[in-house]
């Protein structure tokens, strides 16, 4: 990415965030209570393979102070990324933590950082691409939802929109290119995101070096 697409993409994006703030709690209200949702602790969100939730920085710090769990242990890499030519990993952003096919911070009697816990997780099933209403499969959509219900739910939706598109400036501001390269087992991983880049060694992440690897002999 060099300066003159760099510049292309913050003018978009800065241009979606003019878009975000602008929206209005009422109109996303009205349609949340139009499809109706009331949520049923069932825990399918929080549980299974494809469960995975991206988390901010300042989200990953919240969440360590209500835990006392290190950075390490309250979010990694995602899988998702490409190697550079010294075999470094490189990847964007975090994902929380998961003990097997569960987030680690679910249980039985449901989220032990519910306080805490992310806008993604916050606002489920719903999401707002490009300013539209959309959603995701949740066996409580359909349910009764109250007028104030439904505008805190806008709110939280409006605000996550907001923070993702001004992580996502800051993160292509931050971003530093690098060379292409193949698949190594040396180097280390490196996340970039808001704050700038984080180098981690494969042994402070177990595994997760070797799932790489199979990925990329698999594409």
């Amino acid at each position: 990415m060099n300066r003159a697409d760099k510049g292309e993409i913050l003018a978009d994006i800065e241009s979606q965030l003019e878009g975000a703030e602008s929206l209005s709690l009422e109109t996303i209200a009205r349609e949340i209570m139009q499809i109706g949702f009331r949520c049923r602790r069932c825990g399918d969100c929080c549980q299974g393979e494809e469960n995975s939730v991206a988390v901010f920085p300042f989200e990953i710090r919240a969440i360590m102070a209500e835990t006392g769990d290190s950075w390490l242990e309250t979010a990694g890499p995602p899988e998702e990324g490409e190697w550079d030519c010294e075999g470094n990993f490189h990847t964007l952003e975090w994902r929380l933590r998961k003990t097997g096919r569960d987030c680690k911070y679910y249980s039985e009697k449901g989220c032990r950082i519910y306080g805490v816990s992310p806008l993604l997780c916050k606002t489920y099933p719903f999401y707002l691409d490009e300013g539209r209403l959309r959603w995701s499969e949740c066996r409580g959509l359909g349910g009764e939802i109250g007028t104030e219900d439904s505008l805190i739910l806008a709110e939280l939706l409006k605000r996550r929109q907001i923070v993702e598109i001004r992580e996502a400036i800051d993160l292509v501001r931050e971003y530093e290119e690098f060379e292409r390269g193949e698949p190594s087992p040396f180097g280390r991983c490196v996340v970039h995101d808001s704050h700038g880049v984080r180098e981690i060694g494969w042994s402070e992440i177990p595994g997760a070096l070797g799932r790489r690897l199979r990925l990329s002999r698999g594409r």
